[in-house]
């Protein structure tokens, strides 16, 4: 199969994960708050990273090397996912994705404060168009504002945090290091987190089926989305990851009666836009820059 309808398949495996992931995040959220359903979601991980990796004999790759920027990276991951959590027990599904699509401006914003990177007009012109998009999606009332709505921003905010930190530990650590302390140090701030009130609910037995899709489709939407990357474009697969939105708001209705709002629709094609503009701004120069040297060495 050529790079699309590879970058398809996989695309396909990240949106069922994705949706299943919310989906059994409402039905656990019944009986365990945002702390709880991390610590749980978190020992999971930890359990599925070190049998893979034992497995195909990869425990050796984790590194003890900045300890540090992994722990500000899993800081960010850690409050964007548990404001993830909580968005989705407060407004609709398809606003809760709709919003967690600003995750890409977040990045394009604060990359020149984290990676050093320059802020270019096209990054700020993007960031601008996404922020009308995400006034319509929340529609915010001036009296009052919605906390779900803020949640979900909030959520979007932590993912780009976890992104540009990723990108900075990936120049010396491999993807089985970065998992393991992800999944390490989460359990450690959902247990910190999770029992700073001297209670910790246990899941009941019935409880464990949807903490064992969590846990499982955390890790195989972010397999699944790493691969399409790998075979196709960021161009190709952001429109691809956009299907996420009318499948999670189909879910929404059949499950929960949410209405198919065209704001949110609207307002998420409005954000989408933003980001294809802005990858398509941030790929041109290296396009130049590669036509450039196949000049100099001929």
């Amino acid at each position: 199969m050529s790079g699309l309808p590879r970058a398809a398949v996989w695309m396909t495996g990240a949106i069922v994960s994705f949706s299943s992931m919310a989906v059994a995040g409402r039905m656990v959220s019944i009986e365990l708050d945002t702390f709880e359903l991390m610590l749980y979601r978190s020992l999971i991980g930890i359990l599925l990273v070190v049998s893979v990796a034992a497995l195909f004999g990869r425990l050796g790759e984790v590194s003890t090397r900045q300890l540090g920027l992994h722990l500000v990276r899993n800081i960010s991951h850690f409050t964007g996912q548990n404001l993830w959590f909580l968005a989705i027990t407060m407004i609709p599904l398809a606003q809760v994705f709709a919003l967690e699509f600003t995750a890409p401006l977040w990045v394009a914003l604060l990359a020149p404060l984290v990676l050093g990177e320059r802020l270019t007009r096209s990054r700020a012109l993007a960031a601008l168009t996404g922020f009308i998009g995400i006034l319509i999606v929340a529609r915010p009332d001036p009296t009052a504002l919605d906390p779900g709505a803020l949640a979900a921003l909030g959520a979007a905010l932590g993912f780009a945090g976890s992104a540009l930190f990723t990108k900075r530990l990936t120049a010396t650590q491999g993807i089985v290091s970065i998992l393991f302390w992800l999944t390490v140090m989460q359990a450690g701030l959902g247990l910190v987190c999770a029992g700073i009130d001297g209670d910790i609910a246990l899941p009941s037995a019935a409880t464990w089926a949807p903490l064992a899709v969590i846990g499982c489709a955390g890790l195989m939407a972010h397999f699944c989305l790493t691969n399409a990357l790998m075979v196709a474009p960021a161009i190709i697969v952001m429109p691809l990851d956009f299907l996420r939105l009318p499948v999670i708001a189909i879910v929404g209705m059949a499950l929960y009666g949410e209405p198919l709002e065209v704001a949110v629709f609207a307002g998420a094609a409005l954000i989408l836009a933003a980001n294809v503009f802005n990858l398509r701004a941030e790929v041109r120069p290296l396009g130049h820059a590669g036509a450039e040297r196949t000049r100099s060495d001929t």
